[in-house]
């Protein structure tokens, strides 16, 4: 069976296996492209998905805001120790100092440290909604000082995407056309609803019982765009996966990014530890060390869809699937890349192993924690901890959303190696974090999808 046979048929099992609507895939094999559709656009208005079919694919746009930062670090235009107040000199967040030691660096890695799932309203549509956006964050709470911790940030790359929009002179849409999209020939890579709805396109899907139901509205807050709203085909996604394969050339030779800013790109800048987001975090990459082989990946999500994207630049592989629903798109997405790294690189991933920890000791992380955007309520249950995660009203207004988008079963946590876990059921099953001790030995947080909670007091 050839590889392209292959594939499709692994895409085609998983698919019908998880029950998602619609998938696209696509592969870099030994210099090769390989791709595999499955499904339907809507639930409602199917049409077959296709090579022309384009996706939501979320935070996996991070990755492109940091590159066309590195093209300005290339240019000179932007210096990555700087801080951010060398671009943004009103730029503020709770904490005086931080809001003057935070670094561009700082905003690419995750490490600013304030409460960063802040998404921009979805109702602010106007040219200076990312502005209004990153003004907004003057009341952005501090969760530890910069640089000495890791928590995922989504409200960072908005602050970095405005640093784009003052250097170019240019709003971050265009910027990203003239940046990225353009040279790269990304042609079907768009911000606006208004450009996506000309072109065949996946609509969002949660789970509703024992089947799927649309999201609605069609949700991508343009304040937020810079840390994931991009909507793409595979064919664009596997040109991002070349791009980031190689030199930092475009496919006709035009020099793009300087060979070493790439390679900067895909090295530590920071290690986690019992992370859902891998051993280390680049500039915007997610890496992890698997077999003496580095991965370099990023994941993302938005109310209806899913999407992974990954590579190993050693061994010259790339895969990006991408998918129209919550929840289950998050189990076909990670059976698809476990399946093909297995099947045509022989790279097992490493599973932590839970043991067995008496309920007393279990007892210590019961409790409530909280972050700007999710309430964690930590339990104990025939052994076990488990854990249910809510959206705060404040968070759903903002993205127009209701709380049966993002409804969850509750994960089951067990526990590997002093404070570190790993989840154990349902669409987060293998999902690595860890209990976050003071040095009284009080636990006093928990970092859990790479994000840090922290715990609320009793009473």
């Amino acid at each position: 069976m050839s590889t392209q046979d292959r594939l499709q048929e692994i895409v085609t099992e998983e698919a019908e296996k998880a029950g998602v609507p619609g998938v696209a895939v696509g592969m870099v094999l030994d210099g090769e492209d390989h791709f595999a559709y499955h499904g339907v656009t809507s639930v409602e208005h199917p049409l077959p998905v296709d090579a022309g079919t384009l996706f939501q694919f979320g935070s996996t746009g991070k990755t492109f805001t940091a590159t066309a930062v590195m093209r300005l670090v290339d240019r000179g235009d932007v210096d990555l120790d700087a801080p951010v107040r060398r671009y943004l000199p009103d730029f503020a967040v709770a904490d005086e100092e931080a809001s003057e030691q935070v670094t561009v660096l700082n905003l690419l890695n995750h490490t600013a440290g304030w409460s960063g799932d802040r998404m921009g309203d979805v109702r602010d549509r106007g040219d200076d909604a990312l502005a209004r956006f990153v003004s907004g964050l003057a009341d952005a709470q501090q969760e530890f000082p910069v640089g000495a911790g890791m928590s995922y940030n989504n409200a960072a790359l908005s602050v970095a995407g405005r640093i784009i929009e003052v250097v170019t002179g240019s709003g971050y849409e265009q910027a990203m056309r003239e940046l990225i999209f353009a040279p790269l020939g990304m042609e079907h890579s768009l911000f606006l609803p208004e450009d996506v709805m000309t072109h065949r396109f996946a609509v969002g899907h949660v789970p509703a019982g024992e089947t799927m139901a649309i999201a609605r509205p069609w949700n991508m807050p343009r304040g937020s765009a810079p840390a994931g709203g991009i909507t793409a085909d595979a064919g664009d996604l596997v040109r991002w996966i070349h791009f980031h394969l190689g030199d930092g050339t475009a496919a006709d030779g035009t020099r793009v990014l300087e060979a070493a800013s790439l390679r900067r790109m895909q090295e530590p800048t920071v290690t986690v530890k019992g992370s859902a987001l891998g051993d280390h975090i680049g500039i915007s990459w997610m890496l992890e060390d698997l077999d003496g082989a580095r991965v370099v990946a990023h994941g993302g999500s938005t109310i209806g869809q899913e999407s992974a994207f990954t590579m190993i630049p050693e061994r010259g592989f790339g895969i990006t699937s991408t998918t129209n629903a919550s929840g289950p798109g998050t189990v076909f997405n990670n059976a698809v890349v476990r399946r093909v790294r297995e099947e045509f690189l022989g790279l097992t991933p490493r599973t932590p192993v839970p043991v067995d920890r008496d309920p007393e000791q279990l007892q210590a992380y019961v409790g409530s924690y909280d972050t700007v955007a999710l309430t964690v309520e930590v339990s104990l249950a025939d052994k076990a901890l488990s854990v249910m995660m809510e959206p705060k009203q404040s968070f759903l207004d903002s993205l127009g959303a209701s709380r049966e988008d993002f409804v969850e079963p509750p994960i089951t946590l067990g526990m590997v190696d002093d404070d570190e876990f790993v989840a154990t059921s349902g669409s987060a099953s293998g999902m690595k974090g860890t209990f976050v001790r003071e040095a009284d030995g009080t636990v006093s947080g928990v970092h859990m999808g790479g994000r840090l909670a922290r715990r609320l007091p009793v009473g």
